[in-house]
């Protein structure tokens, strides 16, 4: 193991444990497997660290069962991956064959590529180039000037995800994500059709403006974003950067009430917050869109034309938890935003904020569906 391999596996979650299992198979023998699959049962990530297991410290308990299973035949390493794109130096994972559809998974805050940990391999089985980038200001991702804003306003995610794809050489792709990243799938569908097959959306019609971000809403709607007026102030951005982790936990379970995620689960994650330029990003976003900072002029013309709400044309499904506890908008609302071919559906069973984590299945399915919608 190179120390750059070495460095990750201390740091991230390991997806090739869920996705590339066949190489797994070579490597270690059943009954080892089982045997650590009862250590990591009964011991927690910080024993293990302590124990030097650094390689293992963020496989769950999912891997370990599904090991003795051949995913992904055709899967292309999937351990964290770094290119440079655009100002950014982007980590991310790929699974699936080099010639297969490209299919783009982008999570939101707080939460990050572990949210399409079982979609992934999904996806790759049934012959997809699935990318899978930590946005900016997580986990892996830099930027690779330090002179460079950490802007978070929501077209520059949208940029960054353009320029991911023209480093990756990907003409088009299916985009689906949810939170901030079905905001930036809608953003270049809107803005570059051309180069979004189609559209899975949670929660549906994210896009939009600082016009609106000013305009009071009721009283319990507004206790929905309290977060975002702690972020407004400066005891709010020192008490996130003190205390993000438990501030992240705190919105997973508001967002997903019904979801009994355990520490585990979530601390894959959290590891991801831990990046340099995760608070200013995530306080330039939310002050941006309450129009109490300014953006970057070179995006203002993007901004002028989000403004307009512009309608979506490639095929699109949008989904909603039946349980999600966040800010979000009723389907009616927007479905006229999408004028191609278009359904919505609400995926039932608790599920909350964090769909492709919580209904990993019906999130793939609704990517593979969608991908046969000709407008």
């Amino acid at each position: 193991m190179d120390n750059t391999r070495h460095f990750f596996s201390r740091t991230e979650p390991l997806f090739e444990q869920l996705i590339n299992e066949r190489e797994m198979l070579n490597e270690i023998k059943f009954d080892r497997r089982r045997f650590l699959g009862s250590t990591f049962k009964a011991l927690g990530t910080a024993e293990l660290i302590m124990m030097g297991v650094v390689n293992m410290d963020f496989i769950n308990q999912n891997s370990i069962n599904g090991m003795a299973s051949n995913h992904g035949k055709n899967t292309s390493s999937n351990s964290i991956k770094q290119i440079d794109a655009g100002v950014l130096n982007v980590g991310y994972i790929k699974a699936g064959p080099a010639d297969g559809p490209a299919v783009i998974l982008l999570h939101g805050w707080p939460y990050d590529i572990q949210s399409f940990i079982e979609v992934t391999p999904i996806l790759a089985e049934k012959g997809y180039r699935v990318i899978v980038p930590y946005l900016r200001g997580f986990g892996t991702t830099r930027f690779l000037s330090d002179d460079t804003f950490r802007n978070g306003q929501q077209s520059v995610i949208a940029v960054d995800i353009i320029a991911l794809m023209d480093s990756l050489k990907i003409e088009k792709a299916i985009l689906a994500g949810f939170d901030w990243g079905a905001r930036t799938a809608n953003i270049i569908a809107a803005l570059w059709p051309e180069r979004c097959k189609a559209l899975v959306s949670v929660s549906g019609y994210l896009i939009g403006n600082q016009k609106l971000g000013k305009i009071p809403l009721q009283p319990a709607a507004e206790l929905q974003w309290w977060y975002q007026y702690y972020f407004a102030t400066e005891r709010g951005q020192a008490g996130y950067d003190k205390y993000r982790h438990d501030f992240a936990k705190l919105i997973w379970q508001i967002a997903s009430p019904r979801w009994n995620f355990d520490d585990a689960t979530f601390n894959r994650s959290a590891v991801s917050f831990e990046n340099p330029d995760h608070v200013a990003i995530v306080i330039h976003n939310y002050r941006w869109r309450l129009g109490l900072v300014e953006g970057e002029a070179k995006y203002d013309d993007f901004e002028k034309r989000l403004a307009e709400s512009p309608v979506i044309t490639v095929p699109t499904i949008t989904l909603e938890g039946d349980a999600n506890g966040a800010p979000h908008p009723d389907a009616g609302v927007y479905e006229k935003k999408f004028s191609g071919k278009y359904s919505h559906r609400i995926i039932k069973g608790g599920i909350g904020h964090n769909l492709p984590q919580e209904a990993p299945k019906a999130f793939a399915d609704s990517i593979i569906e969608v991908d046969g919608y000709r407008n």
